[in-house]
């Protein structure tokens, strides 16, 4: 796919812990105002297990495999799912182990044409940021940002490994230090995703554009994970975020719903 220039904004995921807690890097970016919390719901329905047996026919089981896909993505409840916009078929669902909790499972779900879900990928294990998650971001918070939000730009340090999604090589993805565990984040950004929190849709990860405001901070990205929190990113191992590079499809409008898995699933 066509590599899109970077702008001449500045990387702003990768901040010196100096800045933030006693000196050490975290693997992420100042944060911008998260989308309102999503909503408890009802737990994801599914139809009763089908008759099978060896008078079934393969397309008969097919059917049947159909219909017992969930209609609601497992673990989201219905309110966070009514802010799933109506054309998107693809959602990467992060869920975090608790509010003050920094690490994550990332399952890739995908709705064929019946209108069910599907797990097309993960579970993947991860980080999200230093203190938990927030409903109400604050720039140097070091919370991640509860709720919906639009991926659909990309990037990174290394060349396109293959994504669907508008790319944009740079060396100025490029970021060195330590993190929050002393770990090294080199090679934290060479494959981001950005997430669609407080930054002008369309445009290259590093694009520096603050909608709400330098308040609210900015630059929240899926990028690969260095082995620690974050200051408000989510991270994946460097095979995952690949994987997920050419999984985002943007026919398919995808989006990330994120946040504790107890807010998620209500």
């Amino acid at each position: 796919m066509p590599v899109r220039k970077g702008t001449t904004a500045v990387l702003t995921c990768a901040l010196s812990s100096a800045l933030a807690l006693a000196g050490a890097l975290t693997g992420c970016t100042t944060q911008p105002p998260s989308a309102t919390a999503p909503a408890p719901a009802s737990a994801a329905s599914s139809s009763p297990l089908p008759h099978s047996g060896p008078d079934r026919t393969p397309r008969q089981e097919a059917r049947d495999g159909a219909n017992r896909a969930p209609s609601r993505i497992p673990g989201i409840g219905s309110r966070t799912h009514a802010r799933i916009p109506d054309g998107t078929s693809q959602v990467l669902v992060v869920s975090g182990d608790g509010v003050d909790g920094n690490t994550v499972t990332a399952v890739l779900h995908e709705r064929d044409t019946t209108g069910r879900w599907h797990r097309s990928a993960g579970p993947w294990s991860g980080h999200n940021a230093l203190r938990g998650w927030t409903g109400d971001h604050k720039a140097g918070d070091l919370r991640s940002p509860t709720g919906v939000y639009r991926i659909g730009d990309a990037g990174g340090r290394l060349p396109d490994p293959g994504a669907k999604v508008p790319y944009d090589q740079d060396q100025e993805f490029a970021v060195s230090g330590t993190g929050f565990l002393g770990e090294p984040l080199e090679g934290s950004f060479d494959y981001v995703v950005a997430i669609d929190y407080n930054r002008v849709p369309g445009t290259t990860p590093l694009d520096k554009r603050r909608p709400l405001g330098p308040e609210h901070g900015g630059g929240v990205w899926i990028h690969v994970d260095h082995g620690g929190p974050t200051q408000a990113c989510v991270s994946l191992p460097r095979e995952n975020m690949t994987e997920l590079l050419r999984a985002l499809d943007p026919a398919r409008e995808p989006v990330v719903v994120m946040g504790p898995a107890a807010t998620l699933a209500g």
